[in-house]
């Protein structure tokens, strides 16, 4: 049987507990039980699945969730206040920084320091803020929520797979309010099947070799194309429209990279 349909048979199982309960708080810790049963029918380590020993439902997780609203700044507005002096100083000074392990992630995987940056400087001003939320917390609150179920509880699924593989431990998974790990931000998911050894072990965390050949690795998996363009009608264009579908904020990930590029 393949993974996605023992995951569907998984969270069907779960289906009737959780509609019953997952507007209600107090049913987090029985709901929490049965995924940790589900989890360990598919093959997760007793030691992984311990991880969520004593995670609990944060209220704070909803609100952030349920209060998200779409971009309402225009392009300029958006890209005017995020592509600022700073962040094109400091990104031009990285680039230079690392300019060998850059030529290197290029060679492998075809995909330009500038975009690189922009990406890295949007996502946590270049590792500064990464975010320190309890990323099995979460995580596990927003599976348990009725909105995104689904979506949390693969998530989750693969949080615990990334502690059995090694990649980092529960203490070290401190990150975004909605589970992003690292320097440029990765789902769980996207961490598992993305992230690299650059030479710091797929920490994306710390090591920021791993972050940005991990996030040149994402790119090409999505279909980037060695020396295409990545502005709006361009071929890589599409691709950073994978990374965020928000028409303001890719443009403005396009055109912060070919800031850095010199192109504008």
């Amino acid at each position: 049987m393949t993974r996605f349909s023992v995951l569907t048979l998984c969270l069907l199982w779960l289906a009737p507990l959780h509609a019953a309960t997952c507007r209600d708080p107090a049913g987090f810790d029985t709901w929490l039980a049965g995924f940790k049963r589900e989890a360990a029918a598919q093959g997760i380590s007793p030691e992984a699945i311990s991880a969520l020993d004593g995670v609990t439902y944060d209220p704070s997780i909803i609100s952030r969730d349920h209060g998200q609203h779409v971009f309402h700044q225009s392009f300029e507005q958006f890209a005017g206040r995020m592509v600022n002096s700073y962040r094109l100083h400091k990104g031009a000074s990285l680039m230079k920084q690392y300019a060998g392990t850059f030529e290197r992630i290029e060679q492998t995987y075809g995909v330009p320091a500038p975009i690189i940056v922009a990406l890295w400087g949007l996502e946590t001003d270049f590792g500064a803020v990464n975010g320190n939320t309890p990323t099995l917390r979460a995580l596990a609150t927003l599976a348990y929520d009725c909105r995104r179920t689904e979506k949390f509880q693969a998530e989750l699924l693969d949080a615990l797979r990334l502690i059995e593989r090694g990649d980092l431990s529960p203490s070290a998974m401190r990150g975004a309010w909605a589970g992003e790990l690292g320097q440029t931000q990765f789902m769980p998911s996207s961490y598992l099947k993305y992230a690299v050894d650059f030479g710091g072990g797929r920490n994306l965390i710390h090591s920021v070799p791993d972050v940005l050949a991990s996030t040149a690795n994402y790119l090409k998996g999505y279909g980037w194309q060695r020396g295409a363009g990545w502005n709006p009608g361009q071929p890589n264009f599409a691709v950073i429209k994978q990374w965020n579908a928000a028409d303001v904020y890719s443009r403005t990930i396009a055109y912060f990279a070919s800031k850095l590029a010199g192109e504008q």
